[in-house]
């Protein structure tokens, strides 16, 4: 059987909404609770937990750098962006009714000073993880929430992406007091959908992972350790 995965991202010219048909990979995430208080702050995170190569990247502005590091003795995912935006996305199917807690941690060199992320020409973050879930019976019918490290909005804020009000921007993180630092974080995803969206999801499409530039031309930095689904904190 085969599904839609689509990858809500733009560039400067406008709305970009790519639509991939992939093979559904048969296995979930490994269950692994990792609560937002579960990991010191600045400790080394779990291994990112999945070869690159079960990943596959889609370009909007030339090409984020990914590759995978030994970062404080376990192997992470590292992201580096000059300008550029591409995203990383593996197409697995979540069952988020029985494992809803998307549980990550992630660590940045910097924020971006001076942008409004609420505008076109701000949409850039120096990380954000995808969650994408089919929300109608269409193929092109899907929302995406995007988890963000932003540079000014509040911790908590929530907004329509500006290009398109199929994807929900949400700072789980902000500013510049933990750069250079892991930070863990949990959320609900099945929550999140209700809330944003006011759809019960069941399943996720597939997720994914992004640091990008390219509508300012700035230059960052993330590193990602494991990224997994639980069924409590």
């Amino acid at each position: 059987m085969r599904y839609i995965f689509t990858l809500l991202r733009v560039s400067t010219l406008g709305l970009y909404l790519s639509i991939l048909a992939l093979n559904l990979l048969s296995a979930l995430l490994p269950s692994y609770a990792m609560g937002e208080q579960g990991l010191p702050i600045g400790a080394p995170p779990a291994a990112f937990g999945s070869s690159i190569e079960e990943w596959q990247e889609r370009s909007f502005s030339g090409n984020t750098r990914y590759e995978m590091v030994n970062k404080q003795g376990v192997e992470v995912l590292k992201a580096h962006t000059q300008g550029n935006a591409s995203i990383l996305f593996r197409e697995l199917p979540v069952d988020v009714s029985k494992t809803p807690l998307l549980n990550w941690t992630w660590m940045v060199d910097r924020t971006y000073g001076g942008i409004e992320e609420q505008s076109r020409a701000g949409d850039d973050f120096p990380a954000r993880l995808y969650v994408v879930a089919q929300t109608g019976f269409l193929p092109w019918e899907t929302s995406a929430i995007n988890y963000v490290w932003a540079s000014n909005a509040e911790v908590g804020e929530a907004w329509a992406n500006p290009f398109t009000d199929q994807a929900i921007m949400i700072a789980v993180e902000s500013g510049d007091s933990c750069v250079g630092k892991w930070k863990s974080h949990t959320r609900n995803v099945a929550d999140d959908f209700k809330q944003h969206f006011g759809k019960d999801i069941d399943q996720l499409a597939g997720y994914a992972v992004m640091v990008d530039g390219d509508n300012a031309g700035l230059e960052a930095t993330a590193w990602f350790g494991r990224i997994e689904f639980s069924a409590e904190p």
